[in-house]
């Protein structure tokens, strides 16, 4: 405790840990420990920080928590399950939460994407995708298609097949020499030039998508697996498909015979103000990638959507014989599949995917309030998502998200930066009241940072 004191950090009731061990994820650990930031509890919409502040959840967790903090009907499956049967195997034998919970998600998904595959993450998500996708083509005898194509700036988890078909530069410098051969990549559809501030799905990009056709010319399509893409470039900083776009890349992929693959780990379970993005904007893809809000952030827990064209292709074969040579030891964890069972409970009796579009006029409104503020160069919005870009500062490319990020937090409020982009993705269950708190504390934070 006493080597916080020294640092600045106040007395609490709560003790300090000793934050020597732990190798943080995706963060500056240095930076962190001399700052640092702990939450302690969680109701509502609200966390509690480690001094006994509260701080407004403007960003589900990590685009997690749809149904907001402590929800007691998911603890009570939790609890209840763990005490009857803590954990069960998923390799030839099975546990009846995994097949209600599958039956369940089918009747979500999109009409033919019956078949689930669980996982405990969205980049086991990924990776199972690409796999499935190669499996279906062979058992199809197209064994040469095996080439993948993504996108700039896409996000799909932090396997070495996911940084692979992902584009964000940092991801992947690092591993460049290891990452899957085979992979080429769509222009990402950021266009600040032409499409600032607009207001739901941006009106010019439509002609990015024909690139697809360049590199299938390229390649040849009969080389080519799969395209994979977000929906929404959810991690990169709400990066929004053009209108359109996404039909167009489903017209392409189907004239050549790809597999087309949506990440919606970000998007799925009513972000965007619908089940998914598919529903949202009536494209259906053949795979549909999970994890996050399936089961409100309470157990690690993922799935994959699979078309039942896929899944009956690939169980072709005789009876003993494994299909697909893939899983994970917590596949379809009882546990994990209890809560996402009272999650989805939640969701259908509250009609939160339904709020989450009810309140996109009024969250749309209150965020782009924020254009006309210092340095604020662009606001894109869909559902219950945004993102507010600023220019860098003169002191390097992030460094004035990060101040205004940190701001926020200190002075009440969570939201998520990625270098100069400051994303909103708030519980499905937020108030007006509190979408004006949030946005407030985003403008007193970009006033005070400049």
């Amino acid at each position: 405790m006493s080597e916080y004191k020294q640092n600045g950090i106040s007395d609490s009731s709560q003790s300090w840990p000793n934050m020597a061990h732990f190798w943080m994820p995706f963060t500056a650990n240095k930076q962190f420990k001399a700052n640092p930031r702990l939450l302690v509890s969680a109701q509502g919409m609200y966390y509690t920080d480690i001094e006994g502040n509260k701080v407004l959840d403007a960003t589900a967790g990590l685009w997690c928590c749809n149904a907001g903090h402590g929800r007691q009907e998911i603890s009570e499956a939790v609890s209840k399950q763990i005490s009857q049967m803590d954990y069960a195997p998923s390799f030839q034998m099975g546990h009846p939460l995994a097949f209600e919970l599958a039956h369940k998600l089918s009747q979500l998904s999109p009409d033919g994407l019956d078949k689930v595959f669980f996982t405990n993450s969205g980049s086991e998500s990924v990776d199972t995708a690409l796999k499935m996708a190669l499996c279906y083509h062979r058992a199809n005898g197209q064994a040469s298609r095996t080439r993948f194509i993504g996108r700039e700036l896409g996000y799909h988890g932090v396997g070495f097949g996911g940084i692979s078909v992902g584009g964000i530069s940092n991801n992947r410098k690092t591993f460049s020499q290891q990452l899957l051969q085979g992979v080429d990549h769509l222009p990402h559809t950021l266009d600040i030039a032409n499409n600032a501030f607009s207001h739901g799905l941006p009106p010019h990009g439509l002609d990015k998508a024909e690139v697809l056709e360049q590199l299938i010319t390229l390649h040849g399509a009969e080389n080519i697996a799969a395209v994979i893409v977000e929906p929404m470039s959810g991690s990169a900083g709400v990066i929004l498909p053009p209108d359109g776009y996404l039909a167009r890349l489903r017209e392409i992929t189907q004239k050549h015979g790809i597999l087309l693959i949506f990440d919606e780990v970000i998007t799925g379970f009513g972000r965007v103000g619908a089940a998914f993005a598919s529903e949202r904007w009536q494209v259906t893809p053949d795979m549909i990638t999970t994890a996050k809000a399936i089961n409100n952030g309470a157990i690690p827990m993922g799935a994959v959507f699979v078309s039942n064209t896929i899944h009956d292709t690939c169980m072709n074969g005789p009876n003993e014989l494994i299909e697909f040579f893939h899983g994970y030891t917590y596949s379809g964890h009882p546990v994990a599949a209890a809560s996402a069972l009272a999650t989805l409970s939640i969701y259908e009796d509250e009609q939160l995917f339904e709020r989450a579009k009810g309140l996109e006029a009024y969250f749309e409104q209150a965020v782009h309030s924020l254009k006309g503020l210092p340095n604020v160069i662009d606001i894109r919005n869909t559902g219950l998502v945004a993102g507010i870009q600023l220019a860098p500062s003169d002191k390097g490319v992030g460094k004035r998200g990060y101040a205004i990020f940190d701001h926020c937090f200190r002075q009440g409020a969570l939201v998520r930066a990625t270098a100069d982009i400051i994303a909103l993705s708030p519980p499905l269950i937020v108030e007006k009241s509190q979408i004006d708190d949030m946005v407030n504390h985003i403008s007193d934070a970009i006033n005070a940072v400049g």
